[in-house]
């Protein structure tokens, strides 16, 4: 896709070579949806995380994603914003992407964790003492204190499965233009037709029903 700017020709020497690259790049996003799916599903309604107007927190995640890492969602955003990154197949800006995503997330990062530090004392510094940050460690894992819920999943994660897709889709197309081909990788394509016809039906389910309503969820 990007081959004619960066030096890395081994992998965009044939088709097949560059398929199979960008499969791999989106197989990094979609490892992070999954961490996402798996941390929101476990958890309930109205706990530790970024609200845009103001932190929301009746109680604090200890089990299940939180009790291997404080900030499981902003592991897996970082994997989703990996793979498109990882994309260019320019090390330097991969390398300025971390950067620049540890920068921006610590200071939200440690906002909330004042925020959770007033509000619960004692019992969050506890937690805190045990589990790391953003780097996981697996030593001390505990089983989700509730089921799964896919009503939530649906409901929360169904903007980053369509992002993925279009991010990616929108970056083949580009790559395509630029080089004056037309080997479009359909799994992108396809993808990002699905996953927003998703996004718009369950957009509407929601409007239109309590379908996807689950109590304390």
């Amino acid at each position: 896709m990007w081959s004619q700017f960066y030096p890395v020709d081994f992998l965009f020497n044939s088709p097949r070579r560059e398929f199979y690259f960008e499969i791999a790049c989106l197989a990094v996003s979609l490892f992070g949806l999954l961490i996402r799916i798996y941390t929101v599903g476990h958890t309930p309604k109205n706990t530790s995380g970024r609200n845009t107007e103001e932190q929301v927190a009746d109680t604090v995640n200890t089990t299940g994603s939180y009790s291997l890492v404080r900030h499981p969602l902003y592991v897996g955003n970082f994997f989703m914003w990996l793979g498109p990154a990882l994309l260019t197949a320019n090390w330097w800006f991969v390398l300025v992407f971390c950067m620049f995503y540890w920068i921006y997330y610590e200071r939200i990062m440690y906002a909330e964790e004042q925020y959770l530090r007033k509000k619960f004392g004692q019992a969050y510094l506890d937690w805190a003492m045990r589990v790391p940050a953003f780097f996981p460690s697996f030593k001390n894992f505990k089983s989700p204190s509730l089921p799964f819920s896919w009503k939530k999943v649906i409901k929360r994660e169904k903007n980053g499965l369509a992002a993925a897709f279009v991010i990616f889709a929108v970056f083949d197309v580009v790559g395509e233009y630029i080089k004056g081909t037309e080997n479009y990788n359909m799994v992108l394509q396809v993808g990002a037709v699905v996953s927003l016809v998703l996004y718009g039906v369950v957009t509407l389910i929601r409007k239109t029903s309590k379908l996807l309503h689950e109590e304390g969820r």
